[in-house]
């Protein structure tokens, strides 16, 4: 049942739209400062109204704040990002090296999202042939979470150099939930409307 009219987006919300779209940057870069209490809570609800194949809704959102967690992960991180920097060669390691790639010591909010695989909601509507729709529904809400939070004036940035088991292994979440991001949030230090990767020069390397 509608409550209303829907509403209508003049020219001028396009522009403002069209301008979030730019600046939503992924962030690496944070200052320390605390959130303001109940604005993360604020920010989930928004990103809770993302579609989701067969109204599944399987996101899960863990708040970790504990920091051994956080340390192991960053462990995790840490043997994962030396392993890709083995990969490379020459100047393009030398380039990849010098890359900030997460702000997990600094970030105040950190959130591990995972997929309910095991979920029940939706009784498999629409997941039938291509399960892989659970998995896209979280990635809907996760860009929904990150342009909500730059309308806040935060950072996101997307933490994906992790090894999946032990991320899951550290915060003891269920074996039928799939990670699919970890993503640290907070002020960031500085703004540009240019992706990190392209100011630093990653795709005109050798």
């Amino acid at each position: 049942m509608s409550a209303g009219p829907p509403p209508r987006f003049d020219a001028d919300f396009a522009a403002q739209f069209a301008e979030l779209l730019a600046w939503r940057r992924d962030v690496r870069r944070f200052r320390c400062d605390a959130l303001p209490e109940g604005l993360i809570e604020e920010l989930l609800a928004q990103a809770e109204l993302s579609p989701s194949v067969g109204h599944s809704q399987p996101w899960r959102w863990v708040r970790v704040a504990e920091e051994a967690q956080r340390e192991a992960v960053r462990e995790s991180f840490l043997r994962c990002n030396a392993e890709a920097l083995a990969a490379y060669e020459g100047e393009r390691a030398q380039l990849y090296a010098r890359l900030k790639l997460e702000g997990m010591r600094e970030a105040p909010e950190q959130i591990a999202v995972f997929c309910d695989h095991g979920t029940a909601q939706g009784h498999g509507l629409g997941r039938r042939t291509m399960p892989e729709t659970l998995d896209y529904s979280v990635v809907a809400a996760i860009t929904q979470f990150w342009l909500a939070a730059r309308v806040s004036g935060l950072g996101v940035g997307w933490v994906s150099i992790l090894e999946p088991e032990a991320v899951r292994r550290a915060l003891g979440t269920p074996p039928e939930w799939k990670l699919i991001a970890w993503l640290c949030i907070g002020w960031p230090e500085g703004e540009s409307d240019v992706p990190e990767l392209v100011r630093a020069g990653w795709e005109k390397g050798r």
